[in-house]
C-alpha cells in the first residue's frame, strides 16, 4: 500500500511528489482492477445462488405437487377400504344368518341318511327302533333339505365377497401409489434441501468475494484521494514556482531599466557607447 502524510506533502521535492503520484496512480489503478474483477465473481457467484434457490424451489414445488395427489390416493385408499370393509361385513351377516359355517356339509349329509337307511333295509329291529330309525332318517332328510335350501340362498354370496375383493385390490392399487407418490415426493424433497445448503454454500462465498470487493474498492478510493492530495500540491508548487519566475523577471527588468537609464545618462553627457551598451538602450526602448 502507497501512502501519503501531510508531513510528506509539506516536504518532499517536487520531483519526489511527482514519483510518488505516479505510485498512487498506478496502485490505485491496480487495486480498481481487483476490486472489478471481485466484483465480477461475486456476481457470478449471486446468479449461481439464484439458480441453486430456483432449483430448490422448483423442487419445493414438484414435492407439494406430489403430496397433493398422496392425499388423493389416501382419501381414495381409505374411503375403498372402508367400502371393502362394509361389503365384508356383509358377506359375513350373511353367512350367520344362512348358519353356513355350523353344521355338516351335503355329501356328509347325504351318506348318513343312506347308512340309516341300508341299516333299516338289512337288520330285523323291533318296533320301537324301526320307528326311531325311520324319524333320524326324516331328521336327516329335513336336515338336508334346509342345508340345500340355503346353498342355493348363498349363490349371490359369492358375488358379494367377489366385489368386496375387488374393492379391496382397488384399495391396494392406491395404496401402492401412495407409497410411490411419498417416495417421489421424499426424494425432491431431499433435492431440496440440498439445493438451498449449496444455494447457503454459495451464498457465504459470494459475501466473503464482496468483502474482498469492498475492501478493494475502499482502498482504491483511498489511493485516489492521496493521489489527488498530491496533485493539489504539486499544482500550489507550479503557482509559487511561476509567481516566482514572474518575481524575479520583474526584478530582471527593473535593473535592465535602471542600467539603462543611467546609460542613456551618460549617453546624453556625451560619453562614447559600446555596441553592448546600445543594445541595452534599445532593449528598454530608450533608444
Amino acid at each position: 500500500m502507497v501512502s501519503v502524510t501531510e508531513e510528506d506533502l509539506q516536504n518532499k521535492s517536487k520531483g519526489e511528489l511527482i514519483k510518488l503520484a505516479g505510485q498512487l496512480r498506478d496502485r490505485r489503478n491496480e487495486l480498481n482492477q481487483q476490486a472489478s474483477k471481485r466484483a465480477s465473481k461475486r456476481d457470478d457467484l449471486n446468479a449461481k445462488t439464484r439458480e441453486k434457490v430456483d432449483e430448490a424451489q422448483e423442487h419445493r414445488e414438484k414435492r407439494d405437487e406430489l403430496n397433493e395427489q398422496v392425499q388423493e390416493h389416501k382419501k381414495l385408499r381409505n374411503e375403498l377400504n372402508a367400502e371393502a370393509n362394509e361389503l365384508f361385513e356383509q358377506v359375513e351377516d350373511r353367512k350367520s344368518d344362512l348358519e353356513l359355517d355350523e353344521g355338516k356339509d351335503l355329501e356328509q349329509l347325504k351318506k348318513e341318511i343312506e347308512e340309516l337307511e341300508f341299516k333299516q333295509q338289512t337288520e330285523v329291529l323291533s318296533t320301537e327302533d324301526e320307528r326311531e330309525l325311520i324319524e333320524k332318517i326324516e331328521a336327516k332328510r329335513d336336515e338336508y333339505q334346509s342345508r340345500k335350501g340355503k346353498l342355493e340362498q348363498s349363490d349371490d354370496l359369492e358375488g358379494l365377497v367377489e366385489e368386496a375383493e375387488e374393492v379391496r385390490a382397488e384399495a391396494s392399487t392406491h395404496h401402492e401409489k401412495v407409497t410411490e407418490l411419498a417416495d417421489s415426493a421424499q426424494q425432491h424433497h431431499n433435492k431440496m434441501i440440498e439445493a438451498y445448503r449449496e444455494a447457503d454454500d454459495i451464498r457465504d462465498d459470494a459475501d466473503e468475494m464482496h468483502e474482498s470487493f469492498v475492501e478493494a474498492q475502499e482502498a482504491a478510493d483511498q489511493h485516489h484521494e492521496d493521489f489527488v492530495r498530491v496533485q493539489k500540491r504539486l499544482r500550489e508548487l507550479d503557482k509559487k514556482e511561476e509567481k516566482e519566475r514572474k518575481s524575479e523577471k520583474a526584478k530582471e527588468r527593473e535593473e535592465a531599466k535602471a542600467e539603462a537609464e543611467e546609460i542613456y545618462q551618460q549617453f546624453k553627457e556625451g560619453e562614447t557607447l559600446d555596441t553592448e551598451d546600445l543594445m541595452k538602450l534599445q532593449k528598454t526602448g530608450l533608444l
